[in-house]
């Protein structure tokens, strides 16, 4: 199904959400490397010109992308950690939210996690990165774990949570609610003793 683009004139003042829209929209349709920046300009129904007065090229375009998926992260496993009494309580909500994320956010998602830019390049990019990983060893080193034991324990939960997410959306595990209860499990096998 082919969308229509949008009238010109749609972002109403906010070309850039615009823009991150429309290739959010490409990005679930084509993949990450399967359209142009003037084809999320037309998507955007902006002038092909219009996303060069924010963006370099494409890739800058889904940095902001990745960008946008690193804050979303952090402020939603941030809340799924912020009620937990213990350590193995707050990453089993943490596996939890990585698993219903991308489960509700799976163009992002993948886009951020599958290789589609170079990282590296874009500062701001990894500066999102890093807070999200403080933000996720602030609560278990509030609730007693020591900073490398909580950096290590979050490093892994993620790793595991991530694969089952990719199981989920690759249908390895097809049902929802069974990809977020193995990864809570996952997450309560590898947090082990520190309650």
């Amino acid at each position: 199904m082919t969308a229509t683009p949008r009238p010109v004139g749609h972002h109403h003042g906010d070309l850039r959400n615009a823009l991150e829209e429309a290739a959010l929209e490409l990005v679930a349709e084509r993949g990450a490397n399967g359209f142009s920046l003037s084809e999320a300009s037309r998507r955007a129904g902006v002038t092909k010109a219009a996303p060069y007065r924010h963006y370099a090229d494409r890739e800058d375009l889904l940095a902001s992308l990745v960008l946008r998926c690193y804050r979303m992260q952090e402020q939603r496993f941030g809340a799924a950690m912020e009620s937990a009494s213990d350590p193995a309580d707050a990453l089993a909500a943490f596996a939890r939210a990585y698993v219903q994320f991308a489960a509700d956010e799976s163009a992002l998602f993948q886009l951020t996690f599958g290789g589609s830019i170079r990282k590296h390049d874009h500062p701001d990019v990894q500066e999102a990165g890093d807070r999200l990983l403080h933000t996720l060893t602030e609560k278990p080193r509030a609730l007693g774990l020591e900073d490398e034991r909580s950096l290590d324990l979050v490093r892994n939960v993620a790793a595991s949570s991530h694969g089952f997410a990719v199981f989920h959306l690759e249908g390895v595990i097809p049902d929802l609610s069974s990809a977020l209860d193995v990864a809570e499990v996952a997450a309560r096998h590898l947090a082990g003793d520190v309650s």
